[in-house]
């Protein structure tokens, strides 16, 4: 099994944006040595407070310049901001400064009405999957330039490496991404994370959907990758302990409050203890929203979890605040699924 590692930046108590971007390269690093395949960062927006991680974009170049040979990309950039034209002049300038590590991950979310209107986003798509896949393909028709001669864009070109454009994966969490993913031919990466319980569904809906494209950058086959919040530590109690800040960021959600995290005493005390561990083998159909565990633990369980919906690649999200833990639990899950280091 493959594992890779999705980073949100998030920003140590009493620290800065500076301090949170530290820990990510240190991270992509440390992902890199361990033997991970792929390393990817993502944007939230209005959430600064918590959450550094606003512009993928940027952050990927400066990573690129800190790592070797890990691919690097976005977990996602959000294709309904922005004009698919930029994102792929965005995309191949990464390539150029990491030629061959790129990944153009492509999703789509809508943030606070505050945030849309300052970033000119229209909440209010007629037809938003349409519009969605449409612009998904008209990035890859940049990556690849290979708009028809007769399209206005057949002229427009961006910045190459040489060694081949982006590879582009449509991320989402829901059975429509999957089917847009699926009709265009594309990789596909789903969000357990945000709705597990789709997870799969979507990957049910993504295989019939499949088609093999025309489109460059396509994929021959069906090529997906789950994502899960999941935690690691030496034991199941001290990894649920960490994954109590994960089931508090939730219950904070969904009592309307968004872009604050606990620390893992505060989250202990707002539940009214440490969760109990995650099972080491899961229900037909259960599919908690986070994860934890010893190395063996998880490592069960996401070998699990990934043949449940047919993928030999697992990325990991997390929500543990203290950075040494985070380092600590991605070590030793690459000890539970047995990585090789580089």
């Amino acid at each position: 099994m493959e594992l890779s590692a999705v980073d949100l930046s998030p920003i140590p108590e009493g620290g800065t944006a500076t301090d949170a971007y530290a820990d990510t390269v240190e991270a992509a690093q440390q992902a890199e040595r361990l033997g991970y395949s792929r390393f990817w960062v993502a944007e939230h927006h209005g959430m600064t407070g918590t959450l550094a991680g606003t512009t993928p974009e940027v952050l990927l170049g400066h990573l690129a310049a800190e790592t070797d040979s890990i691919r690097l990309g976005s977990g996602a950039v959000l294709l309904n901001h922005y004009s698919p034209f930029k994102v792929a002049e965005t995309f191949g300038a990464l390539d150029a400064l990491a030629p061959g590590r790129i990944d153009a991950g492509l999703g789509r979310a809508n943030g606070s009405p505050a945030s849309d209107r300052a970033l000119g986003t229209d909440r209010y798509v007629e037809d938003p999957d349409g519009d969605h896949a449409e612009k998904v393909e008209s990035v890859v028709h940049h990556l690849h330039d290979d708009f028809p001669e007769e399209h206005p864009y057949s002229d427009l070109g961006i910045p190459r490496s040489g060694e081949g454009p982006p590879v582009p994966w449509v991320l989402g969490s829901s059975p429509s991404s999957a089917a847009i993913a699926g009709e265009l031919g594309l990789r596909y990466c789903f969000a357990a994370f945000i709705r597990p319980t789709f997870a799969t569904r979507a990957f049910e809906e993504y295989r019939e959907s499949f088609q093999p494209s025309t489109l460059a950058g396509s994929a021959d086959e069906p090529r997906g990758i789950v994502a899960v919040n999941a935690v690691c530590a030496e034991s199941d109690e001290e990894a649920a302990r960490l994954r109590a800040v994960a089931e508090a960021v939730y219950q904070r959600m969904q009592r309307g409050v968004v872009g604050t995290r606990p620390s893992v005493e505060e989250a202990i005390e707002e539940l009214g203890g440490v969760p109990e561990p995650t099972p080491a083998t899961l229900d037909d159909g259960e599919w908690p929203r986070a994860i934890s565990g010893s190395p063996e633990t998880l490592g069960g369980l996401l070998e699990g979890l990934a043949g449940r919906v047919g993928v030999e690649e697992v990325m990991i999200q997390h929500a543990v605040p203290d950075h040494d833990d985070a380092l600590r639990s991605h070590e030793l899950l690459a000890d539970g699924v047995g990585l090789t280091p580089r």
